[in-house]
């Protein structure tokens, strides 16, 4: 029972710390949503506002072009004195703050009425959009225009509000007109509070921008066509969703609505920053002191663990070490024999070739009996390293068979490639250039023996060993420091030969 106490301890201790951060986001998670509901709020709210201000001064103003057009339709008007028709055709609201004039415009584009002239001032505006809209549709009925200066000086940007006149035959007899200046949507969202971060913009339909706040007169005209946060406002009559800002790159949450009865987008947008800063701060107390407890209860937990961590990574290194030869680093004769019998299956399964390389330090036993074991150990870790630094691709396994053999095992490898790689072995155990007076080449050199299963070639891992077997022992018998690779067959049930590394290249 004993035993069993450390770690029920520590499962209870994680247990509460999991508990207790669980309840801990719970609550965070939730303030946050109110947070973004309060957000939500503040922002519906504020669009209503600036739409019903809006709405009714547009709505106030279109009333006064259709009272123009009434007033010429009516009999008579027309052959008034100017003076007395200015008073008929034109009420209070032609002269309230940011309207520009009513203008009554003929067919050609040539102001005839003023109403603040008279006579009309001069100007003929057959060029501007709002004129040519009327003149080529009929059906157009109230028509916001984009941005644009007033040719009669009244003001900075403004847009103008127009309406078709018609001969009694239905054709077109020019329009009637009056312009707002965009100060006057400057001054309504100015007076909006939107915290640091916030925007508000009003634009046509078609994405040109009116106003915005924050202002930047380089904006007002452009178009937003195109961009992600114009097409969710042109999808719907109105909706709410979180965007980043093609104009700052601030990411905030947006309320719009299309104005009713007018071809005008309202957007309000509270930044995320500003939305989430005081529950950021609520968040980061909460969070420290549920931080605090949950790493006291988890470092309690933790010491208990260290023992358990410290006997696995001895067994783990136990493992290590049972995979692995002592003295060279690399895989040890059990191992190899393990990977090998799986490098096997999976080419037997695949039909992909498995190559396989005997390697043998050539006179190693005269080398130990001139040079003492201490130099002859070191020689093997030199081969060794050899042997690892020409082996580097994923899949290449490379381990000590026994005293001075060594076994490369080559997947997807062909006999060319095999061949290859076994001569870089030899390049580098020839580059050592360890003195070996008893060797017939004066240096320490390696013989290597290259076999490659392929289409069924041999019928068990042992004939793949034995081949490459047989061809190290061709290496030595054709004066060794070479490489020789296993025939194509074997030749009247003799002994298996070999050719030379460079009839293996061939």
């Amino acid at each position: 029972m004993a035993p069993r106490r450390p770690n029920l301890l520590i499962g209870v201790s994680l247990f509460v710390s999991v508990a207790i951060f669980l309840i801990s986001a719970l609550v965070l998670v939730e303030m946050r949503q109110d947070a973004l509901r309060r957000a939500q709020e503040a922002a519906t709210n504020l669009s209503l506002i600036v739409e019903r201000d809006t709405s009714r001064n547009l709505e106030i103003y279109d009333l006064s072009l259709q009272a123009v057009i009434d007033g010429l339709q009516a009999p008579g008007v027309n052959k008034l004195p100017p003076l007395m028709r200015q008073k008929v055709l034109f009420d209070r609201a032609a002269s309230a703050k940011d309207l520009g004039a009513l203008l009554v415009v003929d067919e050609s584009g040539n102001v005839v009425i003023d109403s603040r002239s008279v006579p009309a001032r001069r100007v003929n505006i057959a060029d501007r959009d709002y004129f040519k809209v009327h003149r080529r549709s009929p059906d157009v009925g109230l028509y916001v225009s984009h941005p644009f200066v007033p040719r009669l000086g009244e003001g900075g940007d403004s847009i103008a509000l127009s309406r078709r006149l018609s001969h009694p035959d239905g054709s077109f007899a020019g329009i009637v007109v009056g312009t707002l200046q965009l100060d006057y949507f400057r001054r309504l969202f100015d007076g909006m509070n939107l915290g640091s971060g916030g925007s508000m913009a009003l634009m046509l339909e078609d994405g040109t921008m009116l106003m915005r706040r924050p202002y930047d007169q380089k904006v007002i005209g452009r178009s937003l066509m195109g961009t992600a946060n114009y097409t969710r406002f042109a999808q719907t009559s109105n909706g709410a969703f979180f965007g980043t800002a093609a104009l700052d790159g601030v990411k905030r949450w947006y309320t719009y609505r299309h104005i009713n009865g007018f071809p005008i987008i309202l957007d309000v947008a509270l930044a995320t920053e500003d939305i989430y800063a005081e529950w950021r701060s609520r968040a980061w107390t909460i969070g420290s002191l549920m931080a605090a407890l949950d790493l006291m209860i988890v470092g309690f937990a933790l010491s208990f663990s260290q023992q358990w961590k410290r006997r696995l990574a001895f067994e783990e290194e136990l493992r290590v070490l049972a995979r692995t030869d002592g003295l060279t680093g690399l895989h040890n004769r059990r191992t190899l024999e393990e990977m090998a019998q799986t490098e096997w299956r999976r080419a037997q399964r695949t039909g992909h070739p498995l190559s396989m390389l005997l390697i043998d330090v050539d006179h190693f036993k005269g080398f130990n009996d001139l040079y003492g074991h201490s130099a002859g150990d070191d020689a093997l870790i030199a081969v060794a390293h050899c042997i690892s630094q020409s082996t580097r691709r994923p899949g290449d396994i490379a381990g000590r068979y026994g005293g001075e053999e060594f076994t490369v095992l080559l997947p997807n490898t062909d006999s060319g490639g095999a061949v290859h790689i076994a001569g870089k072995i030899l390049a580098s155990v020839r580059a050592l250039e360890l003195r070996h007076v008893a060797s017939t080449h004066q240096l320490l050199s390696v013989s290597i023996g290259v076999a490659c299963a392929v289409n069924q070639r041999f019928p068990t891992l042992r004939s793949l060993v034995n081949a490459s077997d047989a061809a190290m022992y061709e290496a030595k018998n054709s004066g060794r420091n070479r490489v020789a690779c296993y025939p194509a067959a074997t030749q009247q049930g003799r002994a298996v030969s070999a050719q030379s590394s460079e009839d293996c290249a061939s």
